[in-house]
């Protein structure tokens, strides 16, 4: 096993369970990633931290429930953040770049940050040596520009533009990062988070076809599912630059490769067998793809049931390179899978939870049962025997249901209070941008 591995940890926006081949997808588009699913560790189980973009983000970066940080809570980080030093990642907390960054990895984001606007915030900030990509949430794939016609594309701290494809854009620049630093000897972390395949429904063939000005990044109108599963298939093509770019590199042996997404999926994902998309705490709101692959460490074709969260990425990688996470920068809610990777039988059980003002939604999982609350109304399933979470057992498992209400309430006391201005939707926030110091 390499002491030091490179790692490429790879986030899609918005993929639903299902939406690959190894996961059961009905339009199998994805061979590229179904091939590291066979080379390395599948996980049944996975989940991001939110079922919305900017949460997640937070606890896929710190290892830490993104509900601790003052600029994470429910939403979004859209146009409201703009000029505000409240939302965003501060470049004081320690983070996935800056630790690996300190234990002498060089480290590069190519992609989408959404995890604040400069000049308080962004990837360099936070301890990535380099950037090119987008740093809000979602950009017109062939202009580069936000919902508001805002252009939004970087390298550095500089403004570029570059003509072509957002998805080729950024898996071309991480397969030249890889080529690159293959041959420095020096390990590296390279995050690599595609937009796709987050709206607007653009085509690499739509060049010439501009989403019309009345519709702006509109994610109401338009699309469908050829044209939804075409950018997942153009996101798999560029994933497989940077698979290439690994083994040209011949540095496969020591590299750690992860994918997943940042929620679960929006209109035109397939979120089977699951119910719920984006924005909800049903499991397809935040059961999420999960692969691993590391040849020689992650043995090839494995399939495991581990419960696992954004945020256990932090410490896992941590784990792999050898540094103690605790010591770099203090306590963590996530999880080592380390030992997971290792063997898949070697899975341990735990508690998770989440939290949404929208709805007032709140979930808990522990082992196969999950308590969910909605709109007021509570939920208790077997997963292991509902994954569609069609049979509340609250009525007939009135003690869990108890029991597992007070663990979420026990939990909940131990983070910060939702603000009061949290919100999903725009506009939102009207106090912070009146006063954003």
């Amino acid at each position: 096993m390499a002491s030091r591995p490179n790692v490429i940890f790879i986030l899609a926006d918005d993929l639903g369970y299902a939406d690959l081949g190894c996961y059961g997808c009905r339009h199998p588009s994805t061979p590229v990633l179904d091939g590291l699913a066979r080379s390395g560790l599948r996980f049944t189980d996975g989940y991001a931290n939110s079922s919305l973009c900017s949460p997640t983000r937070f606890a896929l970066i710190t290892g830490r429930y993104q509900y601790r940080y003052r600029g994470a809570h429910d939403e979004p980080i859209g146009g409201q953040g703009r000029n505000s030093r409240v939302l965003g990642l501060s470049p004081d907390e320690p983070c996935l770049p800056s630790r690996l960054g300190r234990a002498g990895y060089s480290t590069a984001l190519m992609g989408k940050w959404h995890l604040g606007y400069p000049p308080h915030f962004g990837p360099r900030a936070s301890g990535y040596d380099e950037f090119f990509g987008s740093v809000g949430g979602a950009v017109d794939y062939f202009r580069h520009t936000d919902m508001s016609g805002i252009h939004d594309l970087y390298e550095n701290e500089e403004e570029v533009h570059v003509d072509g494809y957002y998805t080729d854009l950024v898996a071309d620049r991480a397969a030249d990062y890889v080529t690159r630093a293959a041959g420095t000897g020096r390990p590296f972390l390279l995050s690599v988070h595609f937009t796709a395949p987050h709206w607007p429904w653009q085509l690499c063939e739509d060049r010439n076809r501009p989403i019309p000005a009345c519709d702006s990044l509109s994610h109401v109108s338009g699309g469908s599912i050829e044209a939804y599963y075409g950018m997942v298939r153009q996101m798999d093509e560029g994933i497989g630059r940077i698979v290439q770019a690994v083994q040209l590199g011949g540095i496969e042996q020591e590299t750690l490769i992860v994918f997943t997404s940042d929620n679960g999926g929006e209109r035109f994902s397939d979120t089977w067998p699951f119910v719920g998309k984006k924005m909800d705490l049903l499991e397809g709101g935040i059961r999420v793809p999960l692969i691993a692959s590391w040849p020689g460490t992650v043995r090839a074709g494995g399939v495991t049931g581990q419960v696992a969260l954004s945020m256990d990425w932090l410490p896992t990688l941590m784990d792999a390179a050898g540094v103690d996470a605790a010591a770099s920068g203090g306590e963590l809610d996530g999880r080592s899978l380390l030992c997971v990777l290792r063997d898949p039988d070697d899975a341990f059980d735990r508690d998770v939870f989440w939290r949404m003002k929208f709805r007032d939604q709140k979930a808990f999982r522990r082992g196969p049962w999950k308590y969910l609350a909605m709109d007021g109304n509570e939920y208790l399933f077997d997963l292991a025997a509902d994954a569609r979470e069609r049979a509340n057992k609250a009525l007939l498992e009135p003690r869990r249901l108890e029991a597992m209400r007070h663990a979420y309430e026990a939990w909940s006391a131990t983070m910060p209070p939702i603000a009061p201005d949290a919100w999903v939707g725009f506009p939102h926030r009207a106090e912070l941008l009146a006063n954003p110091s």
